[in-house]
């Protein structure tokens, strides 16, 4: 076999490292703003990053002087982001039932308030705009604070139509620090969602005591799933360009092909961007001896973006991982831009027990219990003789009293 094809059961994910200063750092940040508040923030923020946080006031999405297919584009992308996060929420409905004994149910509640971290850059992340604050609008969020180092134009309007309440001009873990324990006109926030740098990564872990998030970000990853292509310079280049994120960034290309996977090999290594993710290992190119086994390892892996190119492919083999996307047509790109389901996704195997950002998050479910007179009756029953075997003597006389 050549040694640029690695066996399924020769591969095995890399762990990520434990970085101590980042974490020892951010704690120094985080506890400096719990103390001091606000000159923390500032002063962090100006030791970093060169400048003061600041509250933008949002304008209208049309006030923004963006270029026409550009403005368009942002505008599409929203249309199908919106429409997917009310295809969520459409059987999301307060229920309830009598059983006698009284009426037991629950109700859907959303977080009131929101902060949506979008990371900056060379270029705005509009995508990252749409995705973390439309779903909270949908949700009923009544306040959402759209957070970013970034002041690019495109990024505020993209935050306006989406929905954002306020917009926050500030980066890094002193920008989690902010949401979580309030700054300026900004109080506290009950939920941080968004990815970020190592630095912002550290800070949501340190502050999910107290503040909800969503999950803790790490590398990109695709997986593709191959036994015949089409077209197999779409893939090569679905791989390159999940590998591109960031060096550490991974696609794997996995098949009971061997063919196929030298195919795609070849031509992933005729580019000079594709030898040098090839030497990175941050394209790998995988063989496994059936399909059960190529199921077992999908899973084990639970990526977080998995590409299943064969669309007659058994896609209930699948259980974990983030997003899924079914044929070859199904680029990741457009699951990043515009298709409509979230691009925030788990990585690192959390997709074995969550799955991407949606509506749900926003929302809490309250269960409601009120029991009537033959309830409480018959209630007491059970309640007295479980509260004593646990030896809580006023839970007992807590239910005993109402006989």
């Amino acid at each position: 076999m050549s040694a640029r094809i690695i066996k399924a059961k020769d591969y095995k994910r890399a762990e990520l490292k434990d970085n101590q200063q980042i974490e020892n750092t951010v704690a120094e940040i985080l506890n400096d703003i719990r103390i001091n508040g606000d000159t923390a923030v500032n002063q962090w923020s100006e030791k970093i990053d060169g400048q003061r946080g600041e509250l933008i006031v949002l304008k209208a999405f049309e006030e923004y002087d963006l270029k026409p297919k550009l403005s368009e584009a942002i505008k599409v992308a929203h249309q199908r982001i919106n429409a997917f996060c009310e295809f969520q929420a459409k059987d999301l409905v307060n229920d309830s039932f009598n059983d006698g004994f009284g009426e037991f149910g629950y109700k859907y509640q959303p977080i009131e308030r929101i902060g949506a971290y979008i990371p900056g850059g060379r270029f705005p992340l509009i995508s990252t705009s749409l995705m973390t604050i439309t779903p909270a609008k949908v949700a009923g969020c009544p306040n959402i604070i759209a957070c970013s180092p970034s002041n690019h134009p495109a990024l505020l309007a993209a935050a306006s139509l989406a929905g954002a309440t306020q917009f926050l001009h500030l980066g890094g873990a002193q920008a989690i620090g902010a949401l979580s324990f309030g700054y300026a006109q900004i109080d506290a926030v009950n939920m941080i969602v968004g990815p970020g740098n190592a630095y912002v990564n550290s800070a949501k872990a340190q502050v999910q005591h107290r503040t909800k998030i969503d999950t803790l970000a790490g590398p990109s990853e695709l997986l593709i799933y191959a036994e015949n292509l089409q077209n197999p310079d779409w893939i090569v280049l679905d791989a390159l360009a999940q590998a591109e994120h960031d060096p550490d960034a991974i696609s794997l290309v996995v098949s009971t092909s061997q063919q196929l996977l030298e195919n795609l090999y070849t031509r992933t290594n005729a580019s000079a961007s594709g030898q040098s993710l090839i030497e990175n290992k941050q394209i790998l190119f995988i063989l496994c001896e059936n399909q059960a086994q190529a199921a077992e390892l999908i899973n084990d892996y639970a990526p977080e973006h998995l590409l299943v190119t064969n669309i007659d492919c058994d896609l209930n083999l699948f259980t974990n991982y983030g997003s899924l996307f079914i044929g070859e047509n199904s680029a990741v790109a457009f699951g990043d831009y515009c298709a409509g389901p979230n691009h925030t996704l788990p990585t690192n195997g959390a997709g074995k027990n969550s799955g991407g950002l949606s509506v749900h998050q926003f929302l809490k479910v309250l269960s409601t219990q009120k029991v009537n007179d033959k309830g409480r009756v018959e209630l007491v029953k059970t309640s007295s003789i479980l509260a004593e075997a646990e030896g809580l003597v006023f839970h007992q006389q807590s239910a005993d009293v109402r006989k």
